[in-house]
């Protein structure tokens, strides 16, 4: 049993807190009492406490701590209304530990009531206890299996998620586990990328708490700046462990990987990188979104089907302005309005496409100016990824020697193949990762997008009832 002592998990009887701004009249509906005359009527045998706060309409609080309602209502409906952790004070102990043990992973258990549980477990009544502890698990559960920060507070070109799990289901499996905690950790990603972030974290950390080498060797100032150093590693490593969450729990052996925040591209095969190139990405005001999809042909020769965008902004003026614009860059005008580049070497998209499916219209192709690719800082194009060599990265993933890839382009038309296995494909932004080595490198964020994933991972930076804020755009 933690230090919190039995009161925590519903031994000691106390009254039912209502909460600020509410009086008994408000709180919930009443639950109405069965009709003992009617054998139709089913006796309701819940607690009506339970039912009537989660019956109550709009966002759900208890201790001034925001509820994720719709987890909390499958739950107790799924057990009959009835309080669950009074009767189960073992698998409460070994669960709560568990979210205490959220600092390993990058997370601030506070994000998990466990503040409030810390400070007003004896003084909560035993159905806001009971609230405060399934939504402890569930939450943290959910943030393991989809991230902190889920999809649905992320901007419009986050667009990263894993296969979905039923959270209330592992929940009632922990219950039942001889381990409960275990089937809730084991909703972390498995793979070596999100391991050996976690344990660049825990070095920092014990770094940062002064249990680290580096702060047991050096003198006090040297030992403040490290602290300092560690804190900063500790918070980017946090953020990025958040985005691992993002994705697959595990991985595709075989996959294509863009890091749009290095501009670098690596092809994976059996889990190892076989492949790397550097790549063109968006410009701060048309960053590269996140997304996963997957390859499925390579275009030969492809003629550039210019987005409306693009062109009311940057080909229509120009246009205007010299009335030769289109014909001079191979050019012609669509069927209902819209211009096209004709295929060839002066292509925007060069002589290969790689076509995927994404809600963007973003894929991967080659480009004439081979110059760019000499950048340090390579966030250049509309959103969409230029490849450096995207001669090899086709041989690869069509399986064919460079010779095919020649003799395709030497064609001089339009030709598609389809790859003989489509290929996944990941387009991440990750300022702090793992080389092939399992070191961890850490870069600038260009796209600025860390400060708002760590406004969700520490609740010093949350008020307690969150605020609805809507959904944030991108610069531009």
């Amino acid at each position: 049993m933690t230090a919190l002592g039995l009161a925590v998990f519903g031994l000691a009887p106390c009254a039912l807190a209502v909460e600020s701004g509410e009086d008994a009249s408000t709180a919930g509906p009443a639950v109405p009492e069965p009709n003992a005359g009617s054998p139709n009527v089913i006796p309701f045998l819940g607690d009506p406490e339970l039912k009537a706060r989660l019956d109550v309409s709009g966002k759900l609080a208890v201790a001034g701590e925001r509820m994720h309602d719709q987890l909390l209502r499958r739950f107790y409906t799924a057990h009959g209304y009835q309080t669950i952790w009074t009767s189960r004070t073992a698998e409460a102990s070994q669960l709560w530990n568990a979210v205490q043990r959220a600092g390993n992973q990058g997370l601030d258990p506070g994000l998990f009531h466990s503040s409030v549980i810390a400070e007003r477990g004896p003084a909560l009544s035993p159905v806001e206890r009971d609230l405060l502890l399934s939504d402890a698990f569930l939450s943290y559960a959910d943030a393991l299996s989809r991230g902190a920060m889920p999809i649905e507070d992320r901007a419009d070109d986050e667009d990263l998620t894993p296969e979905p799990v039923d959270i209330v289901e592992v929940l009632n499996a922990a219950i039942t586990s001889p381990n409960p905690a275990q089937p809730i950790e084991a909703l972390a990603p498995s793979w070596p990328a999100y391991v050996a972030m976690r344990r660049a974290y825990a070095e920092n950390r014990a770094v940062y708490e002064g249990g680290g080498s580096d702060a047991r060797k050096k003198p006090e100032r040297g030992m403040t700046e490290s602290r300092a150093a560690a804190e900063r590693r500790m918070r980017q490593l946090a953020v990025n462990l958040e985005r691992l969450r993002w994705l697959p729990r595990s991985m595709p052996p075989d996959r294509v990987e863009v890091n749009a925040a290095i501009a670098r591209l690596r092809l994976f095969r059996d889990d190892r990188p076989v492949f790397t190139t550097r790549v063109v990405v968006g410009e701060i005001d048309k960053q590269t979104p996140e997304l996963q999809s997957t390859i499925d042909d390579i275009l030969f020769n492809p003629p550039w089907n210019i987005p409306r965008s693009i062109a009311q902004k940057e080909i229509l003026p120009r246009l205007a302005a010299d009335p030769d614009y289109l014909s001079s860059h191979h050019m012609r005008w669509r069927a209902g309005g819209s211009i096209q580049q004709e295929a060839g070497p002066y292509s925007a998209l060069g002589r290969l496409k790689f076509e995927m499916t994404d809600r963007y219209d973003v894929y991967l192709h080659d480009t004439p100016l081979k110059s760019l690719f000499q950048s340090a800082a390579r966030l250049m194009s509309h959103g969409c990824v230029r490849v450096e060599n995207p001669r090899a990265l086709a041989a690869l993933l069509l399986e064919q020697g460079p010779e095919t890839i020649d003799k395709g382009i030497a064609r001089g038309y339009t030709n598609r193949r389809p790859l003989p296995t489509p290929v996944p494909i990941f387009i991440v932004y990750q300022t702090a990762y793992v080389e092939s080595n399992g070191s961890i490198q850490f870069s600038s964020d260009p796209y600025e997008r860390d400060d708002e994933i760590w406004q969700h991972l520490t609740r010093a930076q949350r008020s307690p009832v969150a605020q609805d804020v809507a959904v944030s755009q991108r610069k531009g």
